[in-house]
């Protein structure tokens, strides 16, 4: 299973929101450079970075600190939070971000979603993030019509590979991930499924893995010290 640590970058601090509620942020540091060392120094081969600002606005509020990421380099990063057109794509690949993330536009634009996956293959994976089962669109504030579920069938057919989902309600909740939602997402065959939110301990990991659930979040876990990522990686292994 593949091991993604977290920075969520709002206003350039590295910061952890309860429920994806704005209002409700914990600042952790000033310096996400100094995060994603020391990711790496723990073992770390992947991370995943989010624009919170950008999520919310749609702006590049947060560009200069994933560019100064991307530069130390030592890492494949997935990256997200306002990435709404193909030349705020091409910005971040050109970055050396491995791997871009659409999220409100998967759900108000499919359309550019089917082509910008068809375009960029690997490189696209869309975020689904989820209330009450609904998919959440413009940094969470807005619950669309569509279950996630159908969502991801919808995105698979489209020729999205990898979808990363959420159930807000668990995120930063330290409650522990919604193991049953990722069994059903796990059956929709041809896509690979990376789980997010609430994610705090070693044995959901292990049984995310027997599932076969690709990739695993990190997030308010690692930043409050219940999971210790040398451990997680160790453990879990990265394939």
């Amino acid at each position: 299973m593949q091991i993604f640590p977290a920075i969520d970058l709002r206003g350039g601090q590295v910061v952890r929101l309860y429920q994806g509620d704005y209002d409700q942020e914990t600042v952790y540091g000033s310096d996400p450079c100094a995060y994603a060392r020391e990711f790496i120094d723990a073992g770390a081969q992947y991370l995943h970075v989010v624009d919170l600002d950008g999520a919310r606005d749609g702006t590049t509020a947060n560009f200069d600190s994933i560019a100064a990421i991307a530069k130390q380099g030592g890492l494949y990063i997935e990256a997200g939070g306002g990435i709404r057109t193909e030349d705020r794509i091409r910005q971040y690949l050109d970055l050396g971000v491995g791997r871009c993330i659409l999220g409100t536009v998967a759900v108000k634009d499919f359309a550019f979603t089917e082509r910008m996956a068809r375009t960029y293959g690997d490189q696209i994976a869309v975020g689904v993030d989820a209330r009450d089962g609904y998919v959440a669109v413009n940094g969470w504030k807005e619950i669309s019509r569509e279950k996630g579920v159908d969502f991801c069938r919808r995105l698979r057919d489209a020729g999205v590979k990898t979808v990363i989902y959420t159930d807000i309600s668990r995120d930063g909740a330290g409650q522990g991930t919604n193991l049953e939602l990722y069994r059903e997402l796990s059956g929709i065959e041809g896509l690979e499924i990376t789980a997010s939110g609430g994610v705090s301990s070693i044995e959901e990991l292990r049984e995310l893995e027997r599932m076969g659930v690709r990739a695993a979040i990190l997030g308010k876990a690692l930043y409050s010290g219940r999971l210790n990522l040398r451990t997680v990686i160790e453990e879990v292994g990265v394939c």
